[in-house]
């Protein structure tokens, strides 16, 4: 009965455990798979050993027993299939996507065959058509569709792992060993297959003990009870805390507390020695001039950083420099210490090339605070940001008076001559009625051309339509103006766009949309445009095609291109957005901009 319990887990668990590898998997690479409230299903097999112990054959016939069973397996299936599914449409733009495919293709193939001739015909017509012995060896696909994956290194690191296991192999031999033998000797019935069978439980139990001491070895890295010739974890110990500070004092103290913990040293001191050779303490320090025997070595380890020299009772070491001062770690023991191991080399290495850039990002930290300390005095607004934002408002003036004196101003002058004209032709009695009316409608003309010319430059200085319908109404209307005033067919798709996005992200959007338009009918020579705007899960993606001459990608963000592309790259990364461009000569020209919401 217990056989059959421990079956039962181990088979109801399968479909759960199998989410739970690919929820850990996903989770390793920055991203959520799914909710992990998934995990209840873990329930399912308890609540199917609960029924079967406490009911029992007594009170459900076995066929009863049965179809509980297989209904909460297929629960379990059904719900990896859906979780699966809505992965793929997710991440189906993401390099996990490869992978996503191949656990759906391998899936469907094996596990339809037991669903679908074994469990669902047994669950709804009470038989089935293939029995579970024909079908179920199916299954055995996913794994070898996961160790196909790990060969070839699309998940994991197929090198590494197995590094680990003839590692921890070997390792599980020697107590393997010592076991069977005290048991043997301790009048264990053996003989047969008993110590065998032994001995295989002893080594796959030594084997999980090793991975478990890793495992907890790796989630205790911060609080290990004994630091003493730990040098991995310390080294991340060492920078997981001083990530955080923000002044000298606190990292040199913390250097000097991860030696004195490791290494058995009783001493540590900071020695600030500046140019002209002159050596002092660390503030804090309380022990007067321990460098005294050790002035000579002090003097030669200011070389370079990470500089080792070893002494009567310890080593000197170049730990980081600031200005024209060097800090030197002196490390002392009570008695004469043994000569510095590699290992422990490599590690004060190590350690003194983390300390020096944590003493730069210091001191940069302490020239940008007061820098701002600076600009707070300024006031408000500090001079440099004045003066930017002057300029910025002289250009875009200087830009609406070009438009409208080339436009507008221009149309009304020749009005005005026109008008002029025709005054002083009807004070003499030049003209009849007929070229009165003809020209009174290419006047009337002329000014719905200038209302018309007003109209689209206040639109572009200020997309109104955009501000009361939204941004798929300002693109439509955009798209529809463009091809009133040019012979390009544009195709505008945004029948899959849903979000609410802030004002500023449509505007943004809008503007890239206009910019590419301007380039596309000054530049591009194109017969069809095609401009999706589409809504993926929490992604937006702008994408822009055009048939047009295109150009050499390498001088995509030249200025004689006279394309604004740069403008472009500036608000994808205002938007922090990723853009695409993929453009040729004479191959067209292509944009992709996606963006996280």
């Amino acid at each position: 009965m217990f056989s059959r319990y421990v079956n039962l887990l181990t088979f109801l668990s399968v479909p759960v455990s199998y989410l739970h590898f690919v929820y850990k998997y996903f989770q390793e690479k920055g991203k959520e798979f799914f909710s992990n409230k998934v995990f209840l299903l873990y329930l399912l097999p308890v609540v199917n050993i609960i029924i079967e112990y406490f009911l029992g054959i007594d009170k459900l016939s076995v066929e009863v027993i049965s179809t509980i069973n297989l209904f909460s397996f297929f629960v379990g299936v059904i719900v990896v299939f859906i979780i699966i599914l809505y992965g793929l449409n997710k991440y189906k733009f993401s390099a996990q996507a490869y992978f996503l495919k191949m656990m759906m293709l391998t899936n469907f193939v094996a596990i339809i065959p037991f669903v679908g001739f074994y469990v669902f015909p047994s669950l709804i017509l009470g038989d089935y058509i293939f029995p579970s012995v024909f079908v179920a060896p199916f299954l055995l696909l996913i794994p070898f569709s996961l160790v196909y994956q790990f060969m070839a290194n699309k998940i994991y690191n197929i090198e590494f792992i197995l590094g680990r296991l003839r590692y921890y192999g070997l390792l599980a031999i020697i107590p393997t060993v010592i076991v069977v033998s005290i048991v043997t000797f301790t009048q264990y019935p053996t003989g047969g297959y008993n110590t065998i069978r032994l001995a295989i439980y002893i080594y796959l139990v030594m084997l999980g003990v090793f991975y478990l001491k890793e495992i907890l070895d790796f989630r205790l890295r911060m609080k290990r009870f004994s630091e003493k010739f730990n040098y991995q974890d310390s080294i991340f110990k060492f920078t997981q805390m001083i990530r955080t500070f923000t002044s000298l004092n606190q990292v040199l103290l913390e250097l000097k507390q991860a030696i004195l913990d490791v290494l058995t040293v009783s001493q540590a001191h900071v020695l600030k020695v500046k140019n002209d050779g002159t050596i002092s303490l660390l503030e804090g320090e309380t022990e007067d001039y321990p460098w005294i025997p050790y002035e000579k070595e002090v003097s030669k380890v200011i070389a370079e950083i990470g500089k080792i020299i070893e002494v009567d009772r310890g080593f000197l070491i170049k730990i980081g420099e600031r200005g024209g001062t060097s800090y030197v770690m002196l490390c002392l023991s009570m008695l004469n210490t043994p000569r510095l191991t590699r290992d422990e080399i490599s590690w004060l290495e190590t350690l003194a090339f983390y300390t020096s850039v944590s003493l730069e990002n210091v001191l940069k930290i302490g020239e940008l605070m007061e820098h701002l300390e600076n600009v707070k005095k300024e006031g408000p607004n500090p001079a440099w940001l004045n003066k930017l934002m002057f300029a910025i408002e002289e250009k875009q003036r200087s830009d609406l008076a070009r438009d409208l004196h080339d436009s507008v101003l221009q149309d009304m002058i020749s009005l005005k001559h026109q008008s002029e004209m025709f005054l002083a032709d009807f004070e003499k009695d030049k003209v009849c009625t007929s070229q009165i009316q003809q020209r009174l409608i290419n006047m009337n003309e002329q000014m719905s051309n200038v209302i018309q010319t007003t109209r689209e430059t206040c639109q572009e200085l200020r997309p109104q339509l955009l501000y009361d319908l939204g941004l798929v109404k300002a693109l439509s209307k955009l798209v529809a103006q463009h091809q009133e005033s040019s012979s390009i067919r544009i195709r505008l798709n945004t029948e899959r766009f849903s979000k609410v996005l802030d004002l500023d992200t449509q505007l943004n959007l809008y503007r890239i949309v206009q910019e590419l338009l301007n380039n596309a009918v000054k530049h591009s020579k194109a017969h069809e445009i095609l401009i999706m705007l589409v809504c993926i899960k929490e992604k937006v993606v702008l994408h822009y095609e055009d048939d047009g001459v295109g150009f050499d990608q390498d001088k995509l963000y030249q200025n004689k291109t006279g394309m604004g592309l740069s403008g472009i790259r500036e608000r994808v990364r205002a938007l922090d957005g990723n853009l695409e461009i993929k453009t040729a000569e004479g191959k067209g020209f292509r944009v992709i901009i996606e963006m996280e919401l």
